[in-house]
């Protein structure tokens, strides 16, 4: 329920006290459970993030490694659904980039984890192509660099944005660029 108030209001707009109402308990109930707001926040994040990470590791972990074309593209859209249809995941993508001030080293680090995390199984997976030679032969951190690159600029549309046909045309864009680079000829 605390996600509910802080996607909806974000940090400085939710409220314990409603948030304490909204679940049946009384405010001072919740330091129970947690030590302030901070915590409780951190906490949402945290879950938040955890969503996120085991999402898309779980999908790299599921798919065929010798056709990237489709694995890569197929990650592409799994951002984007994740981001439109996850309040959860809204919350984490609006809170990478719009932290409270206060707790934006907190939240920074929780974002730069997850990211070396990502970045880490997509290298091994670009390393794997880059063997099999179904990629242009690079350093796998070159490929994996760049790609998250594309990923980022969806991510800053889904953050900034809230136009279906940019979306796409980025998304279009983008990957026909990168996909002409790495690819065999």
């Amino acid at each position: 329920m605390a996600l509910k108030f802080f996607t909806m209001h974000g940090y400085e707009g939710a409220s314990l006290s409603q948030i304490a109402e909204t679940v049946g308990m009384k405010k001072q109930s919740l330091y129970a459970h947690f030590k302030g707001k901070d915590d409780l926040f951190l906490q949402v994040l945290q879950d938040a993030k955890e969503a996120e990470l085991s999402s898309k590791l779980n999908y790299l972990s599921k798919v065929n490694t010798l056709n990237p074309k489709s694995v890569l593209f197929g990650y592409l859209q799994l951002i984007i659904d994740l981001f439109q249809q996850s309040e959860q995941l809204k919350f984490w993508l609006r809170m990478s980039f719009f932290p409270p001030l206060h707790l934006a080293t907190a939240i920074n680090k929780e974002v730069m984890d997850s990211e070396m995390q990502t970045q880490a199984v997509l290298e091994g997976k670009f390393q794997n192509w880059i063997d099999a030679k179904v990629i242009m032969e690079d350093a796998p951190s070159v490929p994996t660099l760049a790609f998250i690159g594309v990923v980022d600029s969806i991510l800053l549309e889904l953050a900034y944005g809230d136009n279906e046909k940019r979306l796409n045309d980025k998304l279009n864009a983008s990957w026909t660029v990168f996909w002409r680079g790495i690819s065999q000829r």
